[in-house]
């Protein structure tokens, strides 16, 4: 797993993102908000950067926010939903 990212938040009015950039490559981790329910709808990381655990530290920093906001999470992308089946202290999120 890398360093710790600089991971961004960028939110619009009804969703957004958790964002970083490695070797100028862009991972993403995207959402769709509706009142009390956050649903992940994509995870991304290009192909040369995958199997380095970014998309794991994309999903942490998205489901601390999550816990830290009181929503539920609706676990739309697949990836999101693995993660959250190993890493059991997530299953309380799950709407």
């Amino acid at each position: 797993m890398p360093a710790s990212l600089d991971i961004q938040h960028l939110t619009s009015d009804h969703g957004g993102r958790f964002e970083t950039q490695v070797d100028g490559l862009r991972c993403e981790a995207d959402y769709v908000r509706q009142g009390h329910t956050v649903t992940f709808t994509h995870t991304g990381v290009p192909a040369a950067l995958q199997g380095r655990g970014i998309a794991a530290q994309l999903m942490a920093t998205a489901l601390d926010w999550a816990r830290a906001e009181g929503v539920k999470v609706v676990p739309a992308c697949s990836y999101v939903r693995v993660y959250m089946q190993r890493h059991k202290a997530t299953q309380d999120l799950l709407k």
